[in-house]
C-alpha cells in the first residue's frame, strides 16, 4: 500500500508542476532550485526519522516484557512489598519509550514546517508568474492562468504525503532487517544423522573425555571455556565447583551441544559428540538444571511425555525423588494439572520433579546443575543420598552449590575463568591448605558459623 501511494504522489506532483509549467512557461524556471531543497529537507529527514522508528521499536520491547512479566509475578511483587519500585521501573521505560516517540512527532512537525514552505513557494511563484504572463500577455488564456493557479494550491498535501510515505517506507524497512537477520541466524547442527545413529546403547559405559576444548557463546564475544582437557572414567562422580563466573554453567552446556566448540572436541565412550545428532546426544544423558522447566499439562505428562512408563515406575520415581506424600495428597494425583512454567509449584518441588524424570530415565551421564540449591537442607541430604545409590554406575556431574554434598566424590574440578585451576581428589585437594578448594570450603564454613 506504501508503495502505491508513493507512486501516485509523485505521478500527481509531476503531473501538478508539468500543468503549471505549461499554463506559465515562466514557472519552469523555479522548479530546478526548489526540487534541490526538496530533495536536500528529505535528505535529512528521511535517515533521523528511520533512527528515531528503531529507537522506538528498540525501547517497546522493554514495555510489552515488563508488561508479561509483572502480570506473572504479581503475587511475588505484592508479597515483597515492591509495588512502589515496580511502578517507577514502569513508568521509567514508558519515558523513554516516550522521548522516542515525542522526537519522532516533533521531527514529523520539522517537516511538515518545512515542506509548507516549498509548497508556499509554488503557489506565490505560481500566482505571480500567471499576473506577469497576462500582464505582458505571453498567456491570452484567463482559465490556463486558473487552472494553473488552482493546481499549485493542491500541491502541499501531495508533497507532505510523498515525504512521509517515503520515511514510512523507510521505516518499515528495520522489519525487514529484523526479518532478514532472523532468516540468517545459523540453526542448531542436525537433529539426527543416518550414517552416525547408535546402532545400540549409547553410551554404555559413560566415559567422558575433553580434549583441548574452548568455546564461546557466539563469534565475537570471549571464550568460555579455555583449553579444556582431563578424562573422567566411567561411573565417576565429579564435582564442579567455582566462584561465579567460573565456567561451571558453560561446562554443562557444552556436553549438550548447546554451544558449540571452537577448537578441540568431546568424547563420550570414545565417540566424538560433534558427530552425533542433537537428538542422538541430547535424549541419551540428562541434566537436573538449576531451573527445571515445566510445561502446561499434567504431572504425568512432565514425568512421561511419550508415555513410556507404567503408573507404577513413576511412582517409584517419586518415591525415590521424595515427592510420593506430595503428589499423593494433591487431587487427581498423577492427573494434576501443572500450570504454565510449573508456577504452581515451588522451586524446590520443580527440580525434584526433574530428579524423578532423571530416575525414570536412568542414562549413563547425569549433570546436576546446582539441583538441590532450592531445597533445604535435610531434603538436600536425602535426595544426595539417592543420587549416590540410584546413579551408582553413572558417571555424574555435579556442579555444587553446597560443597559439603560433593566432599565424598572422587574428584573435584575447580575451574576458574573458564580455564581448570585445580582437578584432584577432594581429601588431596583439602591437603594442601593454599589450594582454591580448601579456601572456598574455608570461607563457605566461615559464612555458615556467622549465619
Amino acid at each position: 500500500m506504501n508503495f502505491r501511494t508513493l507512486l501516485m504522489c509523485l505521478l500527481q506532483a509531476v503531473f501538478t508542476l508539468t500543468v503549471i509549467s505549461i499554463s506559465t512557461p515562466l514557472f519552469a524556471s523555479i522548479i530546478l532550485p526548489l526540487a534541490l531543497i526538496y530533495l536536500l529537507i528529505m535528505k535529512f529527514y528521511v535517515p533521523t526519522f528511520r533512527q528515531l522508528r528503531r529507537l522506538e521499536s528498540v525501547h517497546r520491547s522493554p514495555i510489552l516484557s515488563n508488561f508479561g512479566e509483572t502480570i506473572q509475578g504479581a503475587v511475588s511483587i505484592r508479597a515483597f512489598k515492591k509495588i512502589d519500585e515496580f511502578c517507577k521501573h514502569s513508568g521509567s521505560i514508558v519515558d523513554n519509550f516516550m522521548r522516542c516517540r515525542y522526537s519522532s512527532r516533533i521531527a514529523t512537525r520539522w517537516l511538515c514546517v518545512r515542506l509548507e514552505f516549498i509548497a508556499n513557494c509554488i503557489i506565490f511563484f505560481a500566482a505571480l508568474f500567471a499576473v506577469l504572463s497576462k500582464e505582458f500577455g505571453w498567456v491570452k488564456s484567463t482559465g490556463l492562468i486558473g487552472v494553473s493557479v488552482s493546481y499549485a494550491l493542491d500541491i502541499t498535501e501531495v508533497l507532505n504525503l510523498a515525504v512521509i510515505t517515503i520515511s514510512c517506507i523507510e521505516a518499515n524497512i528495520v522489519s525487514v532487517e529484523r526479518i532478514n537477520e532472523y532468516t540468517n541466524t545459523p540453526t542448531e547442527a542436525p537433529w539426527r544423522i543416518k550414517e552416525n545413529a547408535p546402532i545400540s546403547v549409547w553410551p554404555s559405559k559413560g566415559n567422558v573425555k575433553f580434549e583441548r576444548y574452548s568455546t564461546r557463546y557466539r563469534e565475537g564475544l570471549d571464550l568460555v571455556l579455555h583449553d579444556i582437557s582431563l578424562d573422567v572414567g566411567a561411573g565417576e562422580k565429579i564435582g564442579i565447583v567455582g566462584r561465579t563466573g567460573a565456567g561451571k554453567s558453560s561446562f554443562a552446556l557444552a556436553l549438550f551441544r548447546m554451544i558449540e566448540p571452537v577448537t578441540g572436541r568431546i568424547l563420550i565412550d570414545g565417540i566424538d559428540i560433534s558427530k552425533k545428532g542433537l537428538h542422538d546426544l541430547r535424549s541419551n544423558i540428562t541434566i537436573i538444571p538449576q531451573n527445571p522447566v515445566l510445561f502446561s499439562g499434567t504431572l504425568r505428562f512432565n514425568l512421561d511425555p511419550f508415555s513410556t512408563y507404567s503408573d507404577d515406575e513413576l511412582w517409584k520415581a517419586l518415591e525415590l525423588a521424595h515427592l510420593k506424600p506430595f503428589v499423593s495428597s494433591l487431587p487427581n494425583e498423577l492427573l494434576y494439572k501443572i500450570s504454565e512454567s510449573g508456577d504452581n509449584l515451588s522451586v524446590g518441588q520443580r527440580q525434584l520433579v526433574a530428579l524423578a524424570r532423571a530416575l525414570l530415565r536412568r542414562t549413563r551421564v547425569l549433570v546436576l546443575d546446582e539441583a538441590t540449591a532450592a531445597v533445604d537442607v535435610t531434603t538436600d541430604a536425602l535426595i544426595q543420598e539417592t543420587i549416590r545409590r540410584e546413579f551408582k554406575g553413572c558417571t555424574v556431574f555435579t556442579i555444587a552449590h553446597r560443597l559439603n554434598t560433593v566432599m565424598d566424590y572422587y574428584r573435584i574440578l575447580v575451574l576458574d575463568k573458564g580455564s581448570i585451576l585445580e582437578f584432584d581428589s577432594p581429601n588431596a585437594l583439602m591437603a594442601d591448605k593454599n589450594s582454591a578448594f580448601a579456601r572456598m570450603v574455608a570461607d563457605a564454613a566461615q559464612k555458615e558459623k556467622q549465619e
